[in-house]
């Protein structure tokens, strides 16, 4: 069975951002995927010293929540990371968790699906949606998209569930995430994965 994690990087565990990803979360299990909700919570998340601690150990450092994702991430076929907008951009805890989510993986990545969810009350969406994306691109994950860009507006939960067009958004892109999981094994199992080049490091100042 397809999996699917969903991070809730909300201060706050049953807010905006929680009704926006159960929204997600309720069309995934229709469609029968397994799904796995996680609240970062409220504890303080460091961001990442680039110890390269994590190259030799298979584990960030920092032995918090970060450490507890990474055996999710690995078996999931899907992530989602929601967050709220704070000043045009995701928390302080959602991007120091996933810069160090995803700089110490020592798994592949390729293929698994990633969406990004954002609430907010009026503005900094679209900024913080570019942001929460740009983890799943460089890590050749595909994007799971909806009919709009993947964002509720509201100031408490009941505000969300009166914005009827994100809460569509919200529901399609449930939708074509499980789709997306489901089409992808079926891919993987028939055709592999594309071949992978050793990476090239282009250093702009020597031209190397």
């Amino acid at each position: 069975m397809a999996k699917v994690l969903l991070l809730n990087g909300s201060p706050h565990k049953a807010g905006c951002t929680a009704t926006a990803l159960g929204l997600v979360q309720g069309e995934l299990e229709a469609a029968g995927v397994e799904c796995e909700a996680v609240w970062l919570g409220n504890d303080p998340s460091a961001g990442c010293m680039a110890c390269h601690y994590c190259a030799t150990h298979g584990a960030c450092v920092r032995n918090d929540v970060v450490n507890e994702l990474l055996p999710k991430f690995e078996e999931a076929d899907g992530l989602v990371v929601g967050s709220p907008v704070h000043y045009a951009s995701a928390t302080g805890t959602v991007t120091s968790v996933l810069d160090r989510l995803f700089y110490a993986k020592d798994f592949d990545t390729r293929f698994k699906v990633g969406a990004a969810v954002v609430s907010c009350r009026r503005g900094g969406a679209s900024a913080t949606f570019d942001q929460l994306n740009k983890y799943f691109t460089i890590s050749q994950m595909p994007v799971a998209s909806s009919r709009y860009w993947n964002s509720v507006h509201g100031n408490t939960p009941e505000d969300v569930l009166k914005d009827v067009e994100g809460c569509q958004t919200m529901r399609m892109l449930g939708r074509n995430l499980a789709f997306l999981v489901k089409s992808i094994a079926l891919g993987k199992e028939a055709y592999g994965l594309p071949e992978v080049e050793d990476p090239k490091w282009t250093n702009f100042a020597d031209g190397k």
